[in-house]
């Protein structure tokens, strides 16, 4: 599926998602147009699916992490859907995750402290649909945060 050249493209970026197209193919050795169609083939094929800011919340005042693993009352039809749609719509919440299993939701929130966070949890996390169970995580250290892949 992915030959060296595809590789080698993937793993500069990895590193340094701000690489311009040019520069991106003279560090693995073909020209910029190549390049560009390798990138843009990946794209096609799903593995390639953009380029984000990774933004440092602490640096902005959110200094509160908390990790919300939710149980839905799965006896509602629509108890995934109405959860996730209602979820979505809370600016602190960072990332929604699925699962199978006892837990089936997690929620990542981010908050400036812990009377923000309070506020957050009371007026709008609780008014969630089909709960059934929260747990709360806070986050104490991230001691490792890398998605890059071994390719």
């Amino acid at each position: 599926m992915l030959d060296d050249l595809d590789r080698q493209l993937l793993r500069n970026l990895q590193a340094d998602p701000s690489l311009a197209v040019a520069d991106l193919g003279a560090r693995v050795g073909v020209s910029a147009l190549k390049a560009a169609r390798r990138l843009g083939r990946l794209q096609e094929q799903g593995i390639l699916q953009g380029q984000h800011a990774v933004i440092n919340w602490a640096a902005l005042g959110y200094t509160v992490g908390v990790s919300l693993r939710i149980t839905l009352d799965k006896t509602q039809s629509r108890a995934f859907d109405d959860f996730i749609d209602a979820a979505r719509g809370i600016a602190e919440v960072t990332e929604i995750q699925t699962f199978l299993g006892r837990v089936d939701v997690r929620l990542s929130v981010i908050a400036r402290d812990m009377p923000h966070y309070q506020k957050i949890y009371r007026d709008q996390i609780l008014a969630l649909p089909h709960m059934a169970d929260i747990e709360a995580l806070m986050t104490v250290a991230t001691l490792h945060n890398d998605e890059s892949l071994p390719l």
